[in-house]
Parts: C-alpha cells; structure tokens; sequence
C-alpha cells in the first residue's frame, strides 16, 4: 500500500510541478467519511497539503486556518493561529517562503506529507529547513482530508514547547574624525545596563520601586514590563542607568532584584561644542522611520543618525545589524540554529575639517563677541574657510554654537549637565541650533560687487578701460543713491571700484546690464551659484533667493525695474545668500571660474583602510575669461594691500601680506531704524596661486571693513602661521 501511495503521489509531481502553482483547487470532497483506497482519495489529500502550503506562501492565514481539521479549529481558534505565525513572521523578519514536496506517506487513516521549505528573510538571508512533516486525517466532520495542525508544523520544535529566539548583533557606531585623525566622535561614553531574571526576583515590590528610582520611570512601566510585557522565565532588559546611580544604587539592585550589569558604550563627542552644526547628533528613530529600520534589523529603540553627518551618512556609521535565529527549549537549551548572518561593519569617517583651525575660529568669535560692544546687537556670526581647487570644507562655524552631547540619549556629559544645555538652547533667542554657515541666508552689501563685475566684463557691458566719475551719488531722474563716501572717489574703473568699493560705480553698471538685458545679472548670479543649493550632501542647507524678471512680482507684487538691477549690482534689495554660497562664488573667481560642490567627508573605512567619499567635482564651468577674472582679482588684492583698499588698514603690518591675500569688504544694510548692518569680509590667498577661502560674516555688526575683515585677518594668520 505504502509503496503504491508513494508510486501516485511521484507522478502527481511530475504533472503539477513544484510547490506553490498560482492556480489550484480542491477536488470535490466526498460529503462523508471514507476509506482512502482509491487514486481519488489519494490525490484529494495531495489537493489539501498543497492548498494548505500556497496559502502559507501567499501569507493567507485565513485560508489555512480553514484547511485544519474541526477539532484543531475548535482547540486554536483563528486570531490565536494568526498570532502564531505572525510572531514567527517577525521572529524570521520573513519575506517569502517556497515550498519542495517530497513523498507521501501513511494509511488509510493518516498521511504525512514529506516537504522541504526555503525561507527568504530581510535580515538571516535565505535558508531552508528540510524533511518536513504535514500530517494529513480524515476529518469526519467534513467527510474529507484536512490538516492535523500544531506548532511544529511552523517549526517541529516548536511543537515540543521550543520559541523562536532571535539574537540581534547590534555593530558598535563607528567614530568621526578630523582630516588629520583627531577624534571628533567615538563610542568612549559609558552607561550601564541592568539585566534582571524574572523569575528569581527576591522582592518584586521592592525591586520595582529601586527599579524606577534608578532608570527615572514610573513605577508602574517597570511593574509592566515585568509582570506584563515579559514571560516568567525571560531574562529582563530594564533599561540603562548613568554610572553615578549605578555607584549609587547597584548593592540595593543586586540584593532586591539579582541584578546583573554590563557596561554599554554610548556616543560621545570629546568637544560638543567645537562642531556640532556639521557633527550633529544622534537619537531614537522617528515613527515614520521604524518599519524601514526594522526592515533591515534594526529595532525601535536603536540609536541613528538625527542630525549633521550622523544622519547624512548613518548607513556608513552605523553599520547593519547581523543575528542568529534559534529554536530554544523551555528550560533555555539551544536546539537549532535556523540562521545566522554577520552584521556589517560600521566605517568610521574622516572628515575634511582640520579641528584645530575649527578650534581657532571658534575661540576668536568667543573673544570678539566678549569685548566689542556691537556684540550687544549681534545675534551671531557665521565663517567658513575652503579649498578653492576642490571644494574641501577646511572649518565651517556657527556662533553661537551649542553642545551636541546634551542632544545625545544618554549623554556622555551627564543627564544633569545635558539638561542645563538643552535649558540654554532653547532660553538662547540667539538660535543656537540654526547652522548660519548654510542656512542663514542674508544681504549680502558690497560682496555682491565680485558678481557684478563679472557680469560687467564677461557680457562686454564694460572693459578693462571702462570710466566712470564717483562724484559720492548716482541718479537716474528723481531716484538719487549715496556713496558710503560722501565725496566719492573720483575715476573708477573695475579695478580700482572693487578696490574701493565705490557704490556708485556699480550703480551704473547695474543699471547699463539691465538697459542691455534685464537678465544678464541674473543670470550670471544663477551661473555662479545663488539662488539656488550649493550641492553640500552633508548637512542641511537653504537656496537664499536670486530676483529675477520671473520672480519679483511674486516676491514684492512690483514688475522688474532698473532699481531691482542696481539694488542687486551691490547686494541690497531682494537678494538673499548664506555665507557658503557667496564663498563658492569667490572660490570660483580664484580657481579660474569652476564652480565646486563642497565637500565635509574626505574618506571613510576600517583602521587604515579608507576609501575617498568625494573628490574634486565641477557643478558648473562658468567659462570665464581669464583676462577678466585677473581684473577683478587684481581689484580685490587691491583691497587688501593698496592705500585706497578698504581693507588695507586692518591688514597693515600683517605677514599677509608676504603671503598675498585678496579680498572684499562687505555692509549690507538691513530694515529697521538703527539697526546695524551686517558684516562682511570674503578672501582668498596665497594671491599667485590661490589655495584656500575664506567668508566672515557677523549679523548685525557693523561696517565689513570694522568687523569681518580683522577676525578674518587673525584667522588666516593662524592658518599661515599658527598660533603666536
């Protein structure tokens, strides 16, 4: 009988292919209890076993519930059966599932179909477990084969009182470093983790009470957790404590709970306040974010990337998780490893900031903003130094600045000082948390004057011998505009109206590009980058705003006019920009008129092993002509290093000036009746062959010349020449 049971369901095989066709039904079933002696009855059991294993494959588990026999229905009702294997879904993190008969065997009475079954998971991989059993009986309350259902059928242990155990391998965040190696973010800060068995809890009272006391709960989450949210038999993960309460608490702990303890790294950044607004920091996960975490191994509670680099480049810090999924005896025996798969190791980061420089920019804003009365005006300043040859961030800082670790969860600072930071951050009406450096977005006065000058010589509005008389105002009928020099400055042409900064000069440039093109100065500024994201990756950035003929009604509700053109010539107006944007803009007049993507990775990897994030990349060749780009670099080394230069007196006696650097001042004002304006100095040195950019910017302070240019002098004499 076996042998020809077996023969039969071989050719049913054959005909009807391996497991899981899309399109099977039962055979009519005969409406009372039968012996199965013929093919009939045979193939009918076939037929169930199968619609039974599609169903599972297709994730149906209302259909399989109706394939169990009466009896199984009636002992496991549906909501528990989906339970069941929903749980072990999760527990496999399952994403398909195949199925292999292999023979069929029994009497008359009751079969075993033989089978093999490949898992596809998210997280394990794939793997099969084999020689299967799916036991098959007459139902005689449907007169018909149907499935004697248990647990083992998901798993045979399963059916002996096992669990599914996943173990999830959480890798160890990777650190951040400095272009130089110096340690900016690692896993060095400490807490502590308390473990508790659930069953040999001397006094659960008491435990619970020295519970919440020390993870700061209430009492009634951790008799929750305990008495509700886990089996008898499991070992607890109460939560993690700072080392002060465990110093505190722990002989209480271990005498109340048989606590267990074990040391947990956590983030740290070893100075918070040096780069927070580019570092960022870390956190729990938002709920829009969990299923894609769980997707890959990662759980509700595991610590991500919230801000800056952390969260730009999380997938390479953070690694992905690994696991081992197990079947478990009841008295916590291992019986099977199902699978196991390696996590993937994190790579730390080596950023292109050079912290000591970072540390230097910082410390002369501190001091400036300590002993200059316009500081009392000033909400905050902004600089950022960079690479014009390929776009490498040296130092980027936004004052004031805050301490990344009190954003942290458990922070490596300490829970009492972290909550003084937070206090101060949000009391601070300064906005420390705003980065100024990219999203910060102001007039920007006189810097404005390097773009006008291109747009003047490259559109062949002016030349190299272009005049024009400042006599200390510019008119165009009744509309009368001032120089910042009552008297003006007599014959300007570019090199010289950079030079000095002559208003009036870029008045009437401003004003003949638009009687030549209302879009020719636009478009330049769209050519070179404003209006629009610089393509920093890293961190968060804002476009700023370009007017343009297109955009200005919607912006004041007025058409474009010439005054729009000459507001825009030096930076007044509609025009908004963040200091990065109007340093790209310099860092192309001094590269030859490429316009770079910045960049704050420089390289990522394992111990000596690295590999380069970004390279030199052109967002845009501007094309410009080098013959033009020598007349306003000559103009703005002029401004550094000529009598006439309106930085000239700041730099005087400086060894700058050996080295060479080239620069503009910058005042753009603001609304408001006596408020100060902004401050503005953008340079680039050595002057033969530049190399680096810098843009100081300090809200609110006063003339470019006074403010930006002199921070922005003991910046790059550090730079050149360290500290003295």
């Amino acid at each position: 009988m076996r042998l020809r049971v077996l023969i039969h369901f071989i050719a049913v095989i054959l005909l009807a292919g391996c497991g899981g066709g899309p399109e099977q039904s039962a055979l009519p079933l005969p409406t009372q209890a039968a012996e199965p002696t013929s093919d009939a009855d045979l193939e009918s059991a076939n037929q169930v076993a199968r619609l039974f294993l599609d169903a599972w494959q297709r994730g149906d588990l209302d259909e399989m519930h109706s394939w169990l026999t009466f009896r199984n229905r009636e002992l496991t009702p549906l909501d528990e059966f989906r339970a069941i294997y929903q749980i072990a879904r999760d527990k496999l993190t399952l994403t398909r599932l195949e199925y292999k008969p292999v023979n069929l065997t029994g009497d008359e009475s009751v079969l075993a179909l033989q089978y093999d079954v490949t898992f596809d998971t998210r997280i394990l991989g794939r793997f099969t477990d084999e020689k299967r059993l799916l036991h098959l009986v007459i139902d005689p309350q449907v007169g018909g084969w149907r499935i004697a259902w248990s647990p083992g059928d998901i798993f045979a242990e399963l059916g002996e009182g096992a669990r599914l155990v996943f173990e999830s391998q959480i890798p160890s965040r990777a650190n951040i470093y400095d272009r130089n190696g110096e340690t900016l973010a690692d896993q060095n800060g400490r807490m502590v983790r308390v473990l508790a068995d659930n069953a040999r809890i001397p006094d659960r009272d008491v435990c619970f009470k020295i519970l919440a006391e020390s993870l700061d709960k209430p009492l009634e989450e951790i008799a929750d957790l305990f008495n509700v949210r886990s089996r008898a038999d499991w070992i607890v993960d109460a939560g993690l404590i700072e080392p002060d309460v465990f110093v505190s608490n722990n002989d209480l702990m271990k005498a109340y709970c048989r606590a267990d303890f074990r040391q947990q790294p956590t983030r740290r950044y070893v100075n918070g306040a040096l780069l927070p607004h580019v570092i960022g920091y870390v956190g729990y996960p938002d709920a829009a974010q969990v299923a894609e975490l769980e997707a890959i191994g990662f759980t509700a509670g595991a610590i991500i990337g919230k801000g800056g680099v952390e969260a730009s480049m999380n997938d390479t810090l953070g690694g992905r998780p690994g696991g081992r999924l197990s079947l478990v005896a009841p008295d916590g025996r291992r019986l099977r490893v199902l699978s196991e798969v390696r996590s993937q190791i994190p790579e730390s980061l080596w950023l292109t900031i050079d912290a000591g420089l970072q540390a230097e920019v910082a410390r002369l804003l501190q001091k400036a903003y300590e002993g200059n009365p316009w500081s009392e005006d000033s909400k905050g300043a902004a600089v950022v130094v960079m690479d014009v040859n390929n776009g490498e961030i040296l130092a980027m800082y936004s004052y004031p600045a805050y301490d990344g670790n009190a954003l942290n969860p458990f922070p490596s600072i300490g829970a009492d000082e972290a909550l003084k930071g937070l206090e101060a951050i949000v009391e601070d009406e300064r906005k420390p948390l705003l980065n100024r450096t990219t999203q910060g977005i102001y007039p920007t006065g006189s810097v404005m004057k390097g773009l006008t000058a291109v747009a003047a010589l490259e559109s062949g509005v002016y030349d190299e011998t272009t005049r024009y008389n400042c006599t200390g105002s510019w008119a165009y009928g009744a509309d009368v505009r001032y120089d910042w020099l009552r008297g003006g400055h007599g014959i300007m042409s570019v090199q010289t109206g950079i030079a000095n900064s002559c208003n009036p000069f870029f008045y009437q440039a401003g004003f003949n590009l638009n009687a030549r093109d209302p879009w020719l100065l636009p478009s330049f500024g769209r050519l070179l980058g404003l209006g629009q994201l610089t393509g920093l990756n890293a961190i968060p950035e804002v476009a700023g705003n370009l007017p343009t003929p297109d955009n200005i009604t919607r912006l004041t509700g007025l058409p474009w006019s010439y005054s729009h053109a000459v507001n825009l010539s030096i930076g007044q107006g509609e025009v908004q920009a963040s200091p990065l944007q109007m340093l790209r803009l310099y860092a192309a007049i001094a590269n030859g008129g490429y316009l770079l993507r910045p960049h704050l990775v420089r390289e990522r990897g394992i111990l000596d092993q690295r590999a380069t994030v970004a390279e030199r990349e052109v967002m845009v060749d501007a094309q410009l002509d080098p013959a033009n780009l020598a007349i306003i670099r000559r103009g703005m080394c002029d401004v550094v290093s000529s009598y006439a230069g309106t930085a000239s007196h700041q730099f005087y006696g400086s060894p700058l000036l050996d080295v060479g650097v080239c620069g503009k001042t910058g005042t753009a004002q603001v609304p408001g009746e006596d408020t100060p304006p902004h401050s503005w100095f953008i340079a680039y040195a050595p002057a033969k062959a530049p190399r680096i950019a810098i843009v100081t910017m300090v809200e609110n302070a006063g003339e470019g010349s006074a403010v930006a240019t002199p921070l922005t002098r003991e910046i790059l004499e550090y730079y050149y020449f360290g500290a003295r």
